[in-house]
């Protein structure tokens, strides 16, 4: 069975959208794997973040992207904040916002 894709605001699939070419054909590729696996799919592709916050890692020669989502009732995945990793570690200020909008989503 799989799972449906959406997106938390247009402005979020803008942002991956405008990332640099190989690394959107990455994301593709493991958005593929996340309809088809869902909350199976791990590393390297998926990380949990805990209390049903996810990532997607995308990579490509040009950069590194990283995608928050969730799951909700009914195979949905919402994908909640997108950006190009600039370090190391994930900058804390990205997990918030991903936290924010996903209470938004789970309180309506």
């Amino acid at each position: 069975m799989t799972y449906s894709i959406e997106y938390f605001h247009a402005r979020v699939q803008a942002t991956v959208e405008a990332w640099p070419v190989d690394v959107v054909a990455d994301y593709a590729r493991i958005i593929e794997l996340l309809i088809e696996h869902g909350p199976n799919l791990r590393l390297p592709h998926s990380r949990a973040f805990g209390g049903g916050l996810f990532e997607l890692r995308p990579r490509g020669k040009s950069g590194i992207g990283r995608a928050f989502y969730c799951f909700l009732v009914g195979r949905r995945v919402v994908v909640l904040h997108a950006f190009i990793k600039k370090s190391q570690q994930t900058p804390e200020p990205e997990i918030k916002l991903a936290r924010k909008r996903m209470k938004e989503i789970q309180n309506g």
